[in-house]
Parts: structure tokens; C-alpha cells; sequence
């Protein structure tokens, strides 16, 4: 329902996305894939990926691919397990629709890292996303 330029334009528009390097490697209906590069200053104490990158990563993809489905949409929650240390050159979460009705979908989202070429799975989550009704919450 959400047109992929329309997603694209809402990644961008994300001072936060930006931040972190997101970019829209993927967008269709139930499938969506967002990637950022490994970079030192989105590393913790001990020299990975910050969690809270990879659930940032996690949390737009899984929200992206509810909106192919849904059109407008918001996390209304998710659980993310991390798998094993986030390190390589890149991150990339892979979205899908695991179900979805009118008003809200469930997805998943694993999320790799990408080292020497090699994917590694990092990181799986699954959340709950709902059909924005006023295109404006406030």
C-alpha cells in the first residue's frame, strides 16, 4: 500500500535515519530490507555495533515492510533477541509480514552483519504494527 518512493521519502525525512546511515535497499509489498554501514562513532564500550543501532534498524524495517501492507502505520511494540556481537562493515535488517487484517500486521526482522562479505545473523525481532487512522498523531 505504501509506494516505495513514498518510503524512501519518509527514511530520508528521519533526522534520526540519517544519522545512523539507513538506507532503503528493498522495499515491496511484505518485504523490506534496510542497511547501514558499520561505523566506529555507532560502536559501544567494547568496540560492536551499539544495540541500540541494531534495534533502530530492526524497529524501521519492521515498521517499513507494516507500512507495504498497511499504508501508514506506527510500532505499537517489538522484542528484538540479539544473536551474536553486531561487527563487520555492514548491517542489514531484512523485514517481512508474518500476517497482517485491516488494522495491523505482525512482522520479523532479521538482522546480519556483514563481514569480509559473509552475513551473519546479529539479531532477530518481531513486532506489532498498527494503521495509522489520523495521519497526524500528535
Amino acid at each position: 500500500m505504501l509506494p516505495r518512493d513514498h518510503a524512501q521519502a519518509i527514511l530520508d525525512a528521519q533526522p534520526f535515519s540519517q544519522l545512523v546511515g539507513a538506507e532503503l535497499e528493498a522495499f515491496e509489498p511484505g518485504r523490506c530490507v534496510i542497511a547501514a554501514p558499520f561505523r566506529e562513532d555507532l560502536t559501544q564500550h567494547m568496540g560492536i555495533a551499539h544495540g541500540g543501532v541494531i534495534a533502530t534498524l530492526a524497529d524501521m524495517a519492521l515498521t517499513f515492510v507494516g507500512g507495504s501492507v498497511l499504508g501508514p502505520v506506527i510500532t505499537s511494540e517489538f522484542k528484538i533477541n540479539y544473536l551474536r556481537p553486531g561487527t563487520g562493515q555492514r548491517l542489514v535488517a531484512r523485514g517481512s509480514v508474518v500476517g497482517h487484517g485491516r488494522r495491523q500486521a505482525v512482522t520479523r526482522c532479521d538482522i546480519f552483519c556483514i563481514v569480509d562479505g559473509e552475513e551473519k545473523l546479529c539479531a532477530a525481532a518481531q513486532a506489532t504494527i498498527v494503521k495509522l487512522e489520523d495521519q497526524n498523531p500528535q
